[in-house]
C-alpha cells in the first residue's frame, strides 16, 4: 500500500521523509511509529499551533505544510531500498517541488539529505558535512535539513531535534 502524499496549493513547507515505515503504510498516515516524535515537534516548536498526532497529518496542508517521501515504496529499514528507487525519488522530488513552489523543502533526517544528494549525482555525497538549517537549494527552493525524529535514531537529543525545528519556524518568519 502507498501512502499519499498531503500536498496542497500554497504550501509553504515541504516535509520530506525517506520512505514509509511499515507502520505508516499500514495506518495510511505519515511518521505514525509509536516513538516517532515528528508530531510532538511541530507542536513544541510551534510550527502548528495545538497537539497533533500522526492521524492528523491529512490537516498539515491548513497550516501550510505538505508531506511526502523520496521513496514512496513501505519498507522495515531503508536498507530495503534500491539505488534506482532513490533516483526515480529524486527526479519525482524535483517535479513537486517544481509544481508546488513551497518556500522550504525540510528533509527530515541527515539520511535524507544525503540520498537526494547521491540520487542527484553528486559525488561526495556520503562524506560531504552537514549541519542541521538551511543548505543549498533544489528546483529553486531553500533545503532545510532536520534531525531524524525517528525512536531507532540516536545522533540527536529530543533538544536538539527541538532546536532544529525551531530554526525552521525562525526561518519561515525571515525569509532569504
Amino acid at each position: 500500500m502507498r501512502l499519499r502524499d498531503r500536498i496542497a496549493p500554497g504550501v509553504r513547507v515541504l516535509f520530506v521523509g525517506i520512505n514509509p515505515g511499515v507502520r505508516s503504510a499500514l495506518t495510511g498516515h505519515h511518521f505514525a511509529g509509536p516513538s516517532n516524535r515528528f508530531w510532538k515537534l511541530l507542536y513544541e516548536s510551534a510550527l502548528v499551533p495545538d497537539p497533533i498526532t500522526f492521524v492528523d497529518d491529512d490537516r498539515l496542508p491548513e497550516f501550510g505544510y505538505g508531506i511526502t517521501n523520496i521513496v514512496p515504496r513501505p519498507t522495515p529499514g531503508i536498507n530495503d531500498l534500491r539505488p534506482e528507487e532513490y533516483k526515480a525519488g529524486a527526479r519525482a522530488l524535483v517535479r513537486k517541488i517544481s509544481k508546488h513552489r513551497p518556500q522550504v523543502v525540510a528533509l527530515v533526517g541527515v539520511t535524507v539529505w544525503r540520498a537526494l544528494l547521491e540520487a542527484m549525482g553528486e559525488k561526495d555525497a556520503k562524506t560531504r558535512k552537514v549541519t542541521l538549517g538551511f543548505q543549498d537549494r533544489l528546483a529553486g527552493t531553500r533545503l532545510f535539513v532536520l534531525p531524524n525524529p525517528s525512536g531507532r535514531n540516536a545522533n540527536y537529543s529530543y533538544t536538539e531535534m527541538l532546536a532544529a525545528f525551531r530554526k525552521l519556524k525562525r526561518g519561515l518568519e525571515t525569509p532569504d
